[in-house]
């Protein structure tokens, strides 16, 4: 009889738009509602794994931009993060050498690690990478450069891995997260084309390289690493390696090192006090310079200071 007076005295429209309201409230999975945590390496997995779940993941990344990811040591908050993920997203290649321990100490028997850079057309040393010298070792692992970020048609291999775990985790929003991957696509794609364009008209483009953080890069926008400082990413440049460079940097007349800011800046300047080069500092990760807090920002930051300072006399 309740039912009968209500129809009668609100109408069926009335009484339809309050079942619409209620019913998805006792069916909702509590599951989907909550955001898969997610935890990540370095910051260009964080900027990524956000374009694509959006408000369905909470990301944490263990490096926040302004460390080496080669030397990082968790804390004891990153093992606290790592245990309770979903997800663990690395670059792998031997860049995170540091992973392996900390996954094993979390002991975490639902994590599911993803290496992003499966499938990834690897840099070996100096090979398909613009770089003319090799005057000392190699700071590459063994498996290849693991800086495989730096190149924008990498980032999309990455971004897809990321999306395929997404949507193994919570099904229910394959299709925002198709839709968000499919979106950022675009616009790095654009991105890339205006770098491109940017980069084809300088008339040098030939720089000295910190450490092997570049090729990627390089090889993308047909720039030319002509020289490196630290060949090996854990030891110090000889004298005799930093005197080679000096004296290519005079007698080729290059005009640009690239130094990055989570290293030391003191070769990179005293090359620079040697031969009057100019000293550019770049950033590997999002969020290491101000301005770029995202991989587009990152990237469109450091090709363009790149080009600016090669274009000046």
């Amino acid at each position: 009889m309740f039912f009968v007076h209500y129809l009668l005295q609100f109408g069926i429209s009335a009484f339809i738009g309050i079942l619409t309201v209620l019913l998805p409230v006792c069916d909702a999975n509590p599951e989907a509602r909550d955001p898969i945590p997610v935890v990540v390496t370095i910051p260009i997995l964080k900027d990524l794994a956000e374009q694509v779940g959006g408000p369905y993941v909470r990301v944490t990344s263990l490096l926040s931009g302004y460390e080496n990811e080669h030397t990082y040591s968790p804390k004891p908050s990153d093992l606290v993060a790592v245990r309770k993920a979903r997800l663990l997203f690395e670059v792998g290649l031997g860049l995170e050498v540091w992973v392996s321990s900390l996954v094993r100490n979390a002991g975490s028997q639902t994590l599911r690690v993803v290496t992003t850079s499966h499938e990834v057309e690897l840099i070996q040393d100096g090979t398909d990478a613009h770089e003319d010298t090799h005057t000392e070792g190699t700071g590459m692992d063994p498996e290849g450069n693991p800086h495989i970020w730096l190149d924008p048609a990498n980032a999309l291999i990455m971004l897809r891995h990321i999306t395929d775990a997404l949507i193994e985790i919570d099904p229910h929003h394959e299709a925002q997260f198709k839709a968000n991957q499919a979106a950022y696509c675009e616009r790095l794609a654009q991105l890339q084309k205006e770098l491109s364009a940017r980069t084809q008209i300088l008339a040098d483009r030939r720089f000295i390289a910190h450490h092997s953080a570049w090729p990627y890069l390089a090889k993308r926008f047909d720039l030319h690493i002509v020289g490196t400082i630290h060949v090996q990413a854990s030891t110090e440049p000889s004298a005799l390696h930093l005197q080679s460079l000096i004296g290519k940097i005079r007698k080729e007349q290059i005009k640009v090192i690239a130094s990055e800011i989570q290293l030391s800046q003191r070769l990179p300047e005293l090359l620079a006090r040697e031969t009057k080069a100019r000293v550019v500092i770049l950033t590997t990760m999002p969020g290491g310079l101000p301005g770029t807090e995202t991989y587009l920002d990152m990237l469109r930051y450091n090709v363009l200071q790149l080009a600016n300072a090669l274009e000046t006399p």
